[in-house]
């Protein structure tokens, strides 16, 4: 086992490693960057390294200076959390020449999943079903009407690079084409720096489910069931939970074996997810493979009463897993909880939180990183905590989520707490009637 682990990251996600690593006895190093010297993760961790000024790109982005960080510090592991350097292949390929256990995905697992279109084909070789489309990436504004011919209206244009709903593009027609591939190459070209696209059939009434998995380094993966993470804007998730109010024993059981399958087809090692769409008709395809920890990791824990960053840690120091697969028996609901005016189209609101208030009780868990006094800095995420409910049932989730967004007090900024509150009462929420398009209806 690990003697020291530096944590790559900030915020609540930072803290969230940092306790687990505690409860298993391992020191752990915080990095921080100028903006947040006062951040919880900084004060306790261990250790703690400024690596930086506020932007990312000079601090959690500068593999150079938290490589440096871990050497002074002789931390043995680094734990990348989610966003920034998570899912980076040259961040994974540097710490194994450097002797550091990177704790995710190997460099190669992360360059053959973080490619959309050859992590599609992957998948269609080991019998995972994937979403009618292109073998790859088009050569062509010729090949995508072709393609597009073949596979019929609508469709949806990708970003082969994409991520965070950025170089993608729904067309309904075919003379709506030729201005959606220039719109698509040019977002792709400015974002990631590859303007390659591949094309998909769109799906109709989307819901968007993903399949926890593990697997360690013995080619042995299982699976976690399900998180229905529909409730989205702009492809940003906002709220999850487990089970999926739309799932049956037999689809859980369906896409549960098909997530193992697509684990051990690329020998996955550590915890992450396969994330796919559900039509409704109850028909599923793969969407994409996520390499890493997810946000919403938390609601997993809570029905399955396992911590998944210690289980993560002791894969990537060579435990096999069990190859138990687990299925829900409780239900859990999470809310993130934004500095953000859902008022005013959810407008970014950093600033000084002057009063601060958490709700608590019994099923009730809240990971966060925020305090009063707390300057939320305007160079990250706007995510400031992650409210999680658990109960018997999926109406008493959301009612002991309605009582403990009535209890958290957030003053001196705006937050998607008033948001939440509205969801948790919405009558097709309550329902389980929503898929991706949810909140295109939704009005605050």
């Amino acid at each position: 086992m690990f003697k020291k682990i530096l944590i790559a990251n900030r915020g609540e996600i930072a803290l969230r490693v940092i306790r687990t690593c505690k409860e298993m006895g391992i020191a752990t190093v915080a990095v921080y960057s100028t903006a947040d010297r006062d951040s919880l993760h900084v004060r306790f961790a261990d250790e703690a390294v400024c690596i930086g000024p506020p932007a990312s790109k000079d601090s959690y982005l500068k593999i150079s200076s938290i490589i440096a960080a871990a050497e002074i510090t002789n931390a043995d592991a680094i734990h990348p959390g989610y966003g920034f350097l998570s899912e980076n292949a040259t961040f994974s390929k540097v710490c194994k020449e450097n002797g550091i256990k990177f704790i995710g995905a190997s460099p190669e697992m992360i360059d053959a999943m973080g490619d959309k279109s050859s992590a599609k084909q992957t998948m269609k070789n080991a019998g995972v079903p994937c979403i009618p489309g292109s073998e790859g990436i088009l050569e062509s504004l010729e090949d995508a009407h072709k393609v597009a011919k073949e596979i019929k209206y609508p469709i949806m244009l990708k970003a082969t690079a994409g991520g965070g709903g950025k170089g993608m593009r729904v067309v309904q027609k075919a003379e709506d084409l030729d201005d959606a591939w220039e719109a698509v190459r040019r977002e792709a070209g400015a974002a990631f720096g590859n303007d390659g696209i591949y094309m998909e059939k769109f799906v109709e009434e989307p819901r968007h489910i993903e399949i926890q998995i593990a697997g360690d380094q013995y080619g042995k993966a299982c699976h976690l069931s399900e998180r229905d993470c529909s409730i989205q804007r702009r492809h940003q998730k906002l709220v999850e939970e487990t089970p999926s109010p739309f799932m049956t024993d037999e689809l859980r059981e369906k896409m549960g074996q098909a997530a193992i399958k697509a684990a051990e087809a690329v020998q996955y090692e550590g915890v992450g997810t396969v994330e796919f769409l559900v039509d409704k008709n109850r028909d599923f395809y793969f969407m994409e493979m996520n390499t890493r920890i997810q946000v919403e990791h938390t609601i997993t824990e809570e029905v399955i009463n396992y911590d998944l960053v210690k289980e993560q840690i002791k894969l990537a120091a060579g435990e096999p897993i069990s190859g138990r697969n687990y299925y829900p028996k409780m239900h859990s609901i999470q809310c993130r909880i934004n500095a953000e005016d859902p008022f005013k189209n959810f407008s970014p609101c950093p600033g000084k939180i002057t009063a601060y208030h958490s709700p608590g009780g019994h099923g009730v868990r809240l990971d966060t990183h925020a305090y009063a006094g707390y300057v939320i800095p305007p160079n990250y995420d706007s995510m400031i905590s992650k409210l999680i409910t658990v109960a018997q049932t999926r109406e008493e989730a959301i009612t002991k989520m309605q009582r403990a967004l009535d209890e958290y007090i957030i003053e001196g900024i705006k937050t998607t707490i008033p948001f939440h509150q509205k969801l948790m009462k919405d009558p097709q929420f309550r329902a389980g009637n929503f898929t991706t398009k949810f909140m295109e209806s939704f009005e605050m």
